[in-house]
């Protein structure tokens, strides 16, 4: 499978993963995973589809968190970070890396806000503990029915 089949297989992936498995650096230098809202996934998500439509080759990911998190601290003092998304059934599994930024951006905190979301930020999209998370991945590796595969992204 050449880097062009492998993107296209990973950004087909991202849209349908049920979950995105973020892992963050802790203070003892372990690293730390937990599930996240995949805001790719199109069928979950619809309303955030056209935030990636421009984003297919380079796979920039976003996340909605809270201000208060551990994740944040960890992110703030270390923000190299893994994402990974997998289908089992498929054999099928993708681990980007890079660096994680925050995002001040209000726009885009209305631009990904879902129905139902007031209960992890009660004040809503403005919320002060509601956190955008942005990566633009450096790396990708993974495998795709029993094939191994690794590519650089565009502008890393």
């Amino acid at each position: 499978m050449n880097t062009e089949e492998s993107k296209e297989a990973s950004t087909q992936l991202m849209a349908t993963a049920p979950v995105a498995y973020v892992t963050t650096i802790g203070p003892s230098g372990y690293p730390y995973t937990r599930a996240m809202f995949n805001l790719r996934n199109k069928e979950r998500f619809p309303g955030q589809a056209h935030l990636f439509a421009e984003h297919q080759d380079d796979m920039l990911i976003y996340f909605s968190t809270n201000t208060s998190s551990q994740k944040l601290d960890q992110i703030r003092a270390d923000p190299r970070v893994s994402v990974y998304y997998c289908s089992p059934d498929q054999f099928h599994g993708l681990m980007l890396s890079g660096d994680i930024e925050v995002v001040d951006d209000a726009a885009l905190r209305h631009a990904i806000w879902n129905e139902g979301w007031e209960r992890y930020y009660p004040g809503g999209p403005d919320d002060p503990d509601h956190t955008v998370l942005c990566l633009r991945p450096k790396r990708a590796v993974g495998w795709y029915k029993a094939a191994r595969f690794e590519f650089e992204l565009e502008g890393a």
